[in-house]
């Protein structure tokens, strides 16, 4: 199975951020989580999201009724260009893997550092990373953003935030990697 190309890879992502910014707005996706979430909510209970006499959407939520109800109104009306980009993220993956024939065995195999130091459990490495997962999409939300929103489109429209964001992500990374990883680590050094 060929790999994907970096530079080319690298260079249509680009193109993508680019176009994104350029037709529509720039490229986020934690939001959607809390639009998600917001049409699961009104499913169970339906004065969670509810329409005045005026046609005004709110919710009993004020963190879905802030700025206006913005995350009301997109979870009443869903089908919108940021809750349809994200859907189309996971098929792009699904369409890609297909083209690529499958994912390689190699690739789902977890990586050496991570058998040396914690052994070859697929379960415990799928707890860690959805655990993971969750406490950066929930820190992403406190800080009314996203990795893809802040650090790629941030960084691309030069934004000031943007430059802190990342640094802020790899004065957190690069430590946690080397504590996490250290034991593996320094096994190897000494054999």
């Amino acid at each position: 199975m060929e790999k994907l190309n970096w530079l080319k890879s690298g260079i249509f992502l680009g193109s993508v951020f680019f176009l994104a910014v350029l037709l529509v707005k720039p490229i986020g996706v934690s939001t959607q989580f809390v639009i998600l979430d917001a049409i699961i909510g009104d499913t169970i209970n339906t004065e969670l999201i509810t329409e005045t006499n005026d046609g005004k959407i709110q919710s009993t939520n004020s963190y879905l009724n802030k700025s206006g109800a913005k995350y009301a109104k997109s979870a009443n009306q869903p089908l919108n260009y940021g809750f349809i980009f994200v859907i189309a993220l996971a098929i792009g993956a699904f369409i890609s893997s297909r083209l690529r024939n499958g994912v390689d065995q190699s690739e789902k195999l977890s990586p050496k550092v991570w058998n040396d130091k914690f052994g070859n459990f697929s379960n415990k490495r799928f707890l860690v990373t959805f655990v993971s997962g969750f406490v950066v999409l929930f820190g992403a939300r406190l800080a009314g953003g996203c990795t893809s929103g802040h650090m790629m489109s941030g960084l691309m429209q030069t934004s000031i935030s943007a430059y802190l964001f990342t640094l802020g992500i790899f004065l957190a990374a690069i430590p946690t990697a080397l504590i996490v990883y250290s034991k593996s680590t320094n096994r190897k050094r000494s054999k």
